[in-house]
């Protein structure tokens, strides 16, 4: 038998199969960024019984925003929107945690309250782009945040978390990953700061577990999940001594108990392969210093997910695209069906083409 469809547990949870849908950003919200009908079928379509999703990443803050068009969780408007996601997810015997998400940097004066600049832990600019509501932007120059503002950014997110909570999730996820705020005042290459949130590693670390300390208090630590990115580069990241940096952040998150960590793997760009075709190596680093839920991510491919569950490293793996155009992937995965092609040009906004319309295994080869 497959090890990926033994059980599993997170935090409180009992899991029937080990692969669990990653966040991913697809942008369908309704105006006010109010979770959409749209929305409610896809993550339905996508739940599994006893399977595990994290849901796309949502802004805890209106400044937090990089991509119109995202549901959010910084307005009690936004919980009635969620509840219809969680109770479909629940009625279908299905987990799902809430990313809580905000961007710092990566975003656009148009995408911020009366156009000011993003916020960011140093006044870096990022490379990328931004999707405001008129197409793609180049990232805006951040201003570095003041000390005394940085109490509140933790508070929002404490204060998403609660939504979540009001909302029916099963538990968070803090989006440490990709270039985001967390990983900007982690990593040495964006964190210029002389306070207490910059320099050493332990200061620079400060701001992720202080946001991961704020989302225990609402939930107790079993129900709150930290994803990291200790080899991305997306938003022109970079750190000094990553093995060092990240090491030091999964003993910390251990110590605080948290419910899982969840790992994004190097990959090769615009390809869905695990970077040089090498077994996943993030993971496998981590996997000594963090005794709990380990959830390997990025380019992996079912035999490659079999293979890190195997081996130990990872206790779960997430697939993205994949779930993306295979609604049923579990099970495809279990029967060992062919999966669907996805559309890339259907990714992030639009309409149902290229997100509730992809077909499920039966109606995809009818017996």
């Amino acid at each position: 038998m497959s090890k990926l469809f033994s059980p599993a547990e997170i935090g409180p949870y009992k899991l029937s199969h080990r692969i669990v849908m990653a966040p991913l950003t697809r942008m369908r919200a309704d105006p006010g960024d109010i979770p959409s009908e749209l929305m409610v079928e896809y993550y339905t379509q996508r739940t599994s019984n006893g399977g595990l999703i994290v849901s796309e990443a949502t802004p805890v803050s209106i400044r937090g925003y990089g991509y119109a068009g995202a549901p959010g969780i910084y307005s009690d408007a936004q919980i009635p929107g969620w509840r219809r996601v969680t109770n479909a997810v629940h009625a279908k015997g299905g987990r799902i945690f809430l990313q809580l998400w905000h961007v710092g940097r990566q975003s656009h004066v148009d995408l911020q309250p009366n156009g000011e600049a993003p916020l960011a832990p140093s006044a870096i600019a990022a490379e990328g782009h931004a999707y405001t509501k008129h197409g793609e932007a180049p990232f805006s120059m951040p201003r570095a945040l003041e000390l005394h503002e940085i109490p509140g950014i933790i508070e929002e997110f404490r204060a998403g978390a609660e939504r979540a909570l009001r909302a029916g999730f099963d538990g968070v996820e803090i989006h440490g990953a990709n270039g985001y705020l967390p990983d900007q005042f982690l990593q040495d290459g964006t964190n210029k700061r002389t306070d207490e949130y910059g320099g050493p590693i332990e200061n620079r670390a400060r701001f992720l577990l202080e946001v991961t300390q704020a989302a225990i208090s609402v939930w107790g630590a079993d129900r709150v999940g930290v994803r990291i990115s200790p080899s991305g580069t997306y938003g022109s990241m970079s750190d000094g001594n990553p093995p060092a940096t990240f090491g030091y952040v999964a003993t910390q998150l251990d110590r605080l108990g948290i419910a899982y960590l969840h790992v994004v793997e190097p990959r090769i760009k615009g390809t869905e392969e695990i970077a040089h075709g090498q077994a996943p190596i993030a993971a496998q680093h981590l996997r000594p210093k963090f005794s709990r839920t380990l959830i390997a991510a990025g380019g992996f491919a079912p035999h490659s997910a079999e293979a890190i569950v195997t081996a130990g490293d990872a206790d779960l793996v997430a697939f993205g695209r994949h779930f993306i155009s295979n609604p049923d992937l579990p099970e495809r995965l279990r029967r060992g069906l062919p999966l669907n092609r996805y559309d890339r040009s259907t990714f992030y906004g639009g309409d149902a083409r290229g997100y509730i319309d992809y077909p499920a295994a039966e109606v995809a080869s009818p017996a």
